[in-house]
């Protein structure tokens, strides 16, 4: 699903058969202008988004972004301005903020453990811990704030989990039915293989075949043993239960990448609001 069927969607959810509420309290001559005030400090990301919205309402309605995808703002900051018929801005207004505040609150979380990893190469990933339909702009949220996107999808990277080791009857078949699943497909895909400890790790080593190896809910002391046994012959990735309190010591270890579910799934959207301009 793209930007585009994605707000469609949600117009339909949000309108129904019309917002009653407009068309009974304005004229529907009435013009009026509003803006998007930024109540919180963060990184903001959607514009292009919101934009769209409102133009899939009224392609009338002018729209001046002030502020781009990406860029801190303070509370108090004018991100855009919406002018037009004035019941196509308050039809739209909810549906904006709503995709506006949730990618926000996604760049700026993401971009708080960013910095945390200055000074190293480490890079922060998401998951696919995301809201269903909504993947493209949550993902997009992440990378606005300076995060990596993984895999999009189940489609596009090999990543054997525990359940998949389990179901394959252990770590040597699972990795083997992958490559040759992989070479019978034609497909040219990355494989990735989680580790739950130091005996799947070993195993994994002795096997071979892979990319990169996801090593979940290891210690950082267990980690850094662990990338010392990996030896740079495959990117290493940690995973499960790391926080904005633990990131940097995961980085310390010289890990490649460290997953990060909670970006997408466990944020505070950012605070704002579009508010009408008073004419006096």
């Amino acid at each position: 699903m793209n930007v585009d069927e994605i707000i469609i969607q949600a117009l339909k959810e949000d309108l129904g058969d019309g917002d009653h509420t407009s068309q009974a309290t304005i004229p529907c001559t009435a013009i009026g202008k509003a803006e998007l005030l930024i109540k919180e400090n963060g990184v903001i990301a959607g514009i292009d988004v919101a934009k769209k919205v409102f133009f899939h309402l009224d392609p009338s309605l002018k729209f001046i972004g002030l502020i781009d995808d990406g860029q801190k703002v303070r509370k108090g900051d004018v991100a855009f301005t919406v002018e037009g018929k004035s019941i196509s801005i308050l039809s739209g207004e909810r549906l904006a903020l709503n995709f506006l505040q949730r990618m926000s609150g996604i760049a700026t979380t993401t971009n708080k453990m960013v910095a945390q990893l200055e000074g190293f190469s480490t890079k922060l990933l998401d998951t696919r811990k995301t809201t269903p339909n909504l993947r493209i702009l949550e993902k997009y949220a992440v990378a606005v704030g300076g995060g990596v996107n993984h895999r999009i999808g189940l489609y596009d990277m090999i990543l054997i989990k525990d359940n998949h080791v389990d179901f394959a009857g252990g770590i040597r078949q699972a990795i083997e039915a992958a490559r040759k699943y992989l070479d019978e497909k034609a497909l040219n895909l990355k494989i990735e293989i989680e580790v739950r400890d130091f005996n799947e790790l070993k195993k994994v080593l002795e096997v071979g075949g892979i990319d990169r190896i996801m090593l979940d809910n290891f210690t950082v002391d267990g980690l850094r043993s662990a990338i010392k046994l990996i030896d740079r012959k495959y990117q290493t990735e940690a995973s499960g239960g790391i926080t904005s309190d633990t990131l940097r010591q995961y980085a310390e270890t010289g890990v490649d990448f460290i997953s990060v579910g909670a970006l997408t799934h466990h944020i505070k959207s950012l605070d704002m609001s579009l508010k009408a301009v008073r004419k006096f």
